[in-house]
């Protein structure tokens, strides 16, 4: 059994500012989700704002979290699939057009018509991380996905392409390498999210996925199917701890504790008769505090992140396109009144997103806190099942007259993942 999960099993690694988090799952018998078999957490103190600031410190946590998620699995882990997020991952739109040689698109025309759309100036300090068809276009037809076999003249692909800093990127990888472990796979987390929170309906309608975390908060907009728009927000949950700190004058470490424990983001649902106990500084004794002052405290942070996020979704005009509405999830979404903040500015309906299509642990796995890991895992099984179907059609490559099929069937699988179908 200990030789059929080391060799089955996924790991997502979610490398965040107040914590590492280690998921390992094993795919269920059906391929339609994954089951947690182990999981560890450990705090870290090594990246600011999604960006490594002290790699032994990210290091050390990384490496606290794997121990414990192989002590619970009890398998090795070798290698992950981690996320990325940060003020420096930008997105973009491209278009990328090809003239089709035998009036039928082939490999090589979608080959070609994408490597066109790749075909952007970026600075030589910046790199591509992901490169999401979003639809193609043959001869003016548009809303084409999977254009392999169509007849036309000319096609014309409509990509979304997200770049990060290159040395972000490398100090992720080189924090995972110190580790002992190998790198499966960097994603961007709040995509990696997207797979475990978000229906393929509203993704379909359009949504506004949300990801508050400790350090930023990533925004990501899905229209039709497909990625639209994505940017990131340099306000999060640290910036709500340190509110309270200011305001209660109490450390960090019990402000973190009472924003967890009694904090509120809307303060009319926090009644004055509610008296929370604030510890005190240098030996003071603590003070008494109602929970509606602090949810007083608390809540205009909440808005000012969600106008924020408001105005992002203005600046990209998406307003009329996000019909399915906003998900939030990340472990500072969760916060008691945080919904019904969200809907009074946003006006429109808002859900707390949580980690679906998952099994095993989900008493503890069940929570917006996770939503990256869990997202991670499911990409990464969507990867394996990728590799698995060529892994079997690799006989036929060497078949002259099923080489074309082959292809054929293996960019329609491609294309499936990057659309989420």
């Amino acid at each position: 059994m200990y030789q059929e999960q080391q060799g089955q099993h996924i790991v997502g690694l979610d490398m965040g500012t107040s914590k590492s988090v280690a998921v390992v799952g094993m795919p269920n018998h059906d391929r339609s989700g994954v089951r947690i078999i182990g999981m560890g957490s450990s705090p870290s103190a090594g990246l600011k704002r999604g960006v490594v600031v002290d790699i032994e410190a990210t290091v050390d946590s990384v490496r606290k979290a794997v121990e414990q998620a192989e002590l619970m699995a009890g398998v090795k882990i070798r290698r992950v699939y981690a996320g990325i997020a940060g003020s420096h991952v930008q997105g973009l739109n491209s278009n990328g057009i090809v003239a089709i040689k035998d009036t039928e698109v082939t490999t090589n025309d979608l080959l070609r018509v994408i490597d066109a759309a790749k075909a952007v100036a970026i600075p030589a300090d910046r790199q591509i991380l992901h490169v999401l068809p979003r639809h193609y276009v043959i001869d003016g037809q548009e809303g084409i996905r999977q254009p392999l076999g169509m007849s036309g003249v000319r096609l014309e692909s409509k990509v979304y392409l997200i770049t990060c800093a290159r040395n972000a990127l490398h100090n992720i990888e080189k924090c995972i390498r110190k580790v002992g472990l190998g790198v499966e796979g960097i994603i961007l987390e709040q995509l990696a999210s997207s797979y475990s929170v978000l229906t393929e309906d509203e993704k379909e309608l359009g949504v506004c996925l949300v990801d508050i975390g400790g350090g930023t908060t990533d925004i990501a907009i899905f229209v039709d199917g497909s990625p639209y728009h994505t940017s990131v927000i340099s306000l999060a949950g640290d910036q709500v701890t340190n509110d309270i700190a200011m305001a209660l004058r109490t450390p960090a470490k019990h402000a973190e504790e009472i924003k967890i424990k009694y904090a509120c983001a809307h303060p009319e649902l926090a009644t004055a008769d509610q008296i929370i106990k604030v510890p005190g500084v240098g030996g003071r004794p603590p003070k008494d505090l109602q929970r509606k002052t602090l949810a007083e405290f608390v809540a205009p942070r909440y808005t000012e992140i969600f106008s924020m996020v408001s105005e992002e979704i203005q600046r990209a005009g998406a307003e009329s396109l996000i019909r399915a509405g906003v998900v939030l999830t990340g472990g500072t979404s969760k916060m008691e009144g945080a919904l019904e903040l969200a809907e009074g500015i946003f006006h429109m309906p808002v859900r707390l997103g949580k980690p679906k299509h998952i099994s095993g642990l989900t008493d503890v796995i069940d929570n917006p806190v996770y939503s990256t890991a869990t997202g991670l895992l499911l990409y990464g099984l969507k990867q394996k099942q990728m590799d698995h179907h060529e892994s079997v059609k690799q006989a036929d490559q060497k078949k002259p007259d099923n080489w074309l099929n082959h292809m054929k069937e293996r960019l329609s699988d491609r294309f499936s993942h990057w659309f989420g179908q």
